[in-house]
Order: structure tokens, then C-alpha cells, then sequence
């Protein structure tokens, strides 16, 4: 990603804005606050998870303050890059205005993974490992914003 002094615009997308994009959103800003402006929402907001909350913390990353927003918080809004992380969000991405480029980065979901969990610890477990994955994606979001120009 070229430094022009301006901030790139990324928007992550996914259907409850609950963990997976709240996860892209936290990791952008936390890698990449002096180059990134980041946002994330759903296309049928459920609330922010607290075990996304928890594995996140865990990883130096506090996203407590985020919160679960639709389509109609960013609607209008410019976006240089917009990151679909489930299939759901990635099959009825709308069109946003301006974008430059969508991107589809799929992650299993750690709230249907974890239904079946034993034990809190367990359940974790699905939502460290997606943290984990997204992270690295994250590390990439330069290159990502790069190969739409």
C-alpha cells in the first residue's frame, strides 16, 4: 500500500456482525491504525458475541467497545476496500458506492462451531483458531488493497 498521507477505507461484511467481522475490524485497526480507517458491519446484525469479545482480548486486541451495526450505519459511505468474511454476506453483498474493490475472505463460523462444545474452554477454542486466521489475513490487508489498483 503506497503512503499517500490517506487513510484506506476497508469495510468488513459479514451476516450478524457479531464476531468475524467485529475480528477483521479489530485486527485492521490494531495492525494498521496509521494506514487503515476500518468498519465493519452485517446484513442482519445480532449483537456483538462475548467470546469474540474474550479471544480477542486474549490476543492483546479490545474490541468491547465495537458495536454490532447494519448495512443502513454505513450505508452512503465510501470504501476503498470491503472484505466479505462469511458466504452468506459474500452471496448478497450489496453494491457500495465507490468501492474499488470487494474481496471475499471466508472464515468458519466459531458460534455454530462452538454449539456442540463440551465446555467453555472448548468453545474458545473455534474462536481463538478463526482469530488466528483472520489475524493473518489481516497482516496481508496492504497487499489485499494494492492488487485493486
Amino acid at each position: 500500500m503506497q503512503d499517500t498521507g490517506k487513510k484506506m477505507r476497508v469495510l468488513f461484511l459479514c451476516t450478524g456482525n457479531s464476531c468475524r467481522s467485529q475480528m477483521a475490524e479489530g485486527w485492521a485497526r490494531h495492525l494498521w491504525a496509521e494506514r487503515v480507517e476500518a468498519e465493519s458491519a452485517g446484513t442482519n446484525p445480532k449483537g456483538l458475541d462475548p467470546l469474540a469479545v474474550e479471544a480477542m482480548r486474549e490476543a492483546g486486541v479490545d474490541i468491547s467497545g465495537h458495536a454490532s451495526k447494519g448495512l443502513e450505519a454505513v450505508r452512503g459511505k465510501l470504501f476503498d476496500l470491503v472484505v466479505t468474511v462469511c458466504s452468506e454476506a459474500d452471496e448478497n453483498c450489496p453494491v457500495f458506492p465507490g468501492a474499488a474493490r470487494i474481496v471475499h475472505a471466508g472464515f468458519d463460523d466459531p458460534p455454530r462451531l462452538a454449539r456442540g462444545a463440551q465446555s467453555r474452554e472448548e468453545a474458545l477454542s473455534h474462536y481463538r483458531r478463526v482469530r488466528d486466521e483472520i489475524r493473518d489475513l489481516m497482516k496481508k490487508l496492504p497487499d489485499m488493497m494494492d492488487k485493486g489498483k
